[in-house]
């Protein structure tokens, strides 16, 4: 059989549009985060009133140390080193480590989950933060925005036109955001700097000291739960890891460190202007955001305008990592099929409609229910808490696999497990002030993938009927049911898409359908198994007939961006081998097309249905009925193999689980007199 060589090294090299790009498609979320840090920091523990210059440098210490520790170390310096064919992100970790235990299967759907939880709060949060810094903002005597409605409004307007521009690709997306992106770090670290050269004093919250000392100190009332705060600083780490695949890993190395110096100079700038704000006699509202208060007059309008920017393309980073993350989920089998477009030739850039449809409905659903930011801080955070522990042990399985020394794998596992945990517990106080509904979010796909996955498994291991059977042993019958004339035609070329595996293996329900229902004649009979390249414009394919003139195994290689047109590829398949002798001509007597060879078509695509005979345990009964009805209500077979104007038959198979109880009949006799 003909090798198709894929593009499994993908790795994009260091250059300066890469770099562009990746500023424009992975560092949205982290980007954002000085717009909402310090304000959640400051109005957790009581507002302006109750916070020191202590209680500064300990948090903007705990700040520059979670980024250090968890984004830069964890996920730049080990995570992404972590990558399958160029991939990242939870699911293409565990794919990597899946051999090594059954159970790692629960912290990669459990990380997955969550991940695709947070990416339906990010773009809320983000840009409803960014909009409401110009709430009664004045330009001469008119103020742009007055009311939360009206923020509500414009976020809205904002975030649907995001999700509609998806459609096309983010290579186009990466383009147009990394210099707006490239604008708005380097507006952070000038700002920032601008305060920071005024105290330099503040670079000691370098020292750790002060980031431990803060966390047992009176003038911090929130105790350790100031961590929920402080972790919304590198909630953006897990889509770094996650879009790798679409920029790659050396551009990501490339562009970090410039990334990491603008926030930390951005923080500690909010630190230096927060602290000359002590003693003053401003008065601070509750929506009070020294983000946005510590611009000079002459930027603000600037500032708010390409914060706006910035926050949409925050939302950017998880919509794209949501679309990885759910095709590596539909190779794992952990989702049912979906309907995937690629708007470039980087297989890594893809779009998923039903995706961005449930993303962009849940957003306005957040939205709208939370009302304001400081009410959607409560929500996040939670639930990359969550992934990032699976991540944590998925990565400390990698190591083992990689056979890094034990101890430092351990060190690994031990070290960022506990500061996540810590992590964890003081976002989970959250909970009741909006964590809720990430965990709702979260449990909702989880349960989705459950059924999924362990649906599959219920099936197989209650299946009797659904084996893999060879078509050599059905080869014999097949040739003889051609020229059967006992038996009328149902189809000149009868076509079962499948996948064929070892050669000439498939599912048994193939011959049932062609044998024992009623017998099927046909002149050919197609076994057509479509395997999907990395490469994007692939188009080959492979023919076994097995010795015969009537049976046809058929191997098709597209590319990634190849339109999956079945009826149109096979039509030129059989050309071929006719002209080479491999099949016999199907002359037509009554056609439209002179000296038509071809006969006609007929494609059957068989459904599973639960049989009233399955005898299994009620609740994995209920788990196949669910799997089952995921399937009718994703994508369509004939739709997928581009079959929608072909002649298609869908025929219901039974599917009977469990063993069928042996009843055995007693005859009676009767009475003749009677």
């Amino acid at each position: 059989m003909k090798t198709i060589k894929a593009a499994g090294n993908r790795k994009k090299r260091l250059t300066m549009a890469g770099l562009l790009i990746s500023m424009g498609v992975v560092y949205g979320d982290i980007g954002t985060s000085p717009l909402y840090v310090m304000k959640s920091i400051v109005g957790n523990n009581g507002g302006m009133n109750q916070i020191d210059q202590h209680f500064l440098l300990g948090s903007v210490s705990l700040i520059f140390w979670t980024l250090t520790l968890i984004t830069t170390v964890k996920y730049v310096l080990i995570a992404l080193r972590a990558d399958n064919n160029g991939e990242g992100g939870i699911f293409a970790l565990y794919t990597l480590v899946r051999k090594r235990a059954k159970w790692l299967v629960f912290p990669a759907m459990i990380g997955g989950a969550a991940l695709l939880a947070d990416g339906m709060l990010t773009p809320a949060v983000t840009v409803t933060t960014a909009i409401e810094g110009l709430k009664n903002l004045k330009i001469g005597d008119v103020t742009l925005i007055s009311s939360q409605d009206t923020v509500i409004v414009v976020t809205v307007i904002i975030i649907s036109i995001l999700f509609l521009i998806q459609r096309f690709g983010t290579e186009l997306i990466g383009k147009a955001f990394g210099p707006i992106m490239l604008v708005w770090f380097t507006f952070l670290g000038v700002i920032g700097l601008s305060y920071l050269v005024q105290d330099l004093s503040v670079l000691k919250a370098l020292n750790p000291y002060y980031a431990i000392e803060v966390l047992f100190n009176p003038d911090n009332h929130a105790g350790i739960f100031i961590l929920g705060s402080v972790f919304l600083a590198t909630t953006g780490a897990e889509a770094l890891y996650s879009d790798m695949g679409h920029v790659g890993r050396d551009n990501i190395y490339g562009s970090w460190p410039y990334i990491n110096l603008c926030l930390v100079l951005n923080y500690f700038g909010q630190i230096v202007w927060l602290n000359q704000q002590q003693g003053s006699h401003a008065q601070y509202g509750a929506d009070f955001n020294p983000f946005f208060e510590m611009m000079p007059g002459n930027v603000r309008l600037f500032g708010i305008a390409i914060a706006t920017l910035a926050a949409i393309i925050a939302s950017q980073a998880l919509i794209s990592g949501s679309y990885t993350l759910v095709a590596e989920a539909m190779k794992l089998k952990f989702l049912p099929r979906l309907h995937i477009v690629y708007p470039t030739n980087m297989k890594g850039q893809l779009y998923i409609p039903v995706v961005n449809m449930i993303l962009w409905g849940m957003c306005l659903v957040i939205i709208w229910h939370f009302q304001t930011s400081t009410a959607m801080e409560g929500a996040y955070g939670l639930a990359i808490t969550v992934t990032m522990l699976m991540t944590t042990i998925l990565l400390y399985q990698y190591l083992r696999f990689r056979k890094v020394p034990l101890l430092i794998s351990h060190l690994v596992l031990l070290f960022f497990g506990a500061i996540e945990t810590v992590f964890f517990i003081s976002s989970a106080a959250k909970f009741m002030h909006g964590g809720y509904m990430t965990a709702l979010i979260a449990t909702a796909i989880l349960l989705v993938m459950f059924i999924w996955q362990y649906g599959s498994q219920v099936q197989e291991a209650n299946s009797f009927r659904s084996e893999k059977v060879s078509i050599l042993s059905y080869k014999k019958q097949l040739e003889e049911l051609c020229y059967d004339n006992d038996f009328p035609t149902y189809a000149t070329n009868l076509v079962y898409m499948t996948q064929v595996e070892e050669d000439h293996f498939v599912p048994k329900t193939i011959f049932y359908s062609i044998l024992d229902k009623r017998p099927k004649r046909a002149h050919t009979y197609w076994f057509v198994t479509v395997n999907v390249t990395d490469e994007p414009y692939t188009a080959t394919y492979t023919t076994d007939t097995y010795g015969t003139k009537n049976v046809v195994n058929v191997q098709l290689y597209l590319g990634f961006r190849v339109e999956q047109r079945i009826n149109v590829f096979l039509r030129q398949i059989v050309a071929d081998m006719m002209r080479n002798g491999e099949l016999e001509e199907q002359p037509q007597k009554y056609t439209t097309m002179p000296d038509r060879n071809v006969g006609d078509w007929s494609f059957v695509l068989l459904n599973e249905e639960l049989s009233p005979e399955t005898r299994i345990r009620p609740m994995d009964k209920a788990l196949i009925q669910a799997r089952l009805f995921l399937k009718h209500i994703t994508e369509s077979p004939a739709k997928w193999f581009g079959l929608e104007y072909a002649d298609v038959v869908e025929e219901n198979v039974p599917l009977i689980l469990g063993k069928e109880p042996q009843v055995r009949l007693t005859r009676r006799e009767t009475n003749q007199d009677s």
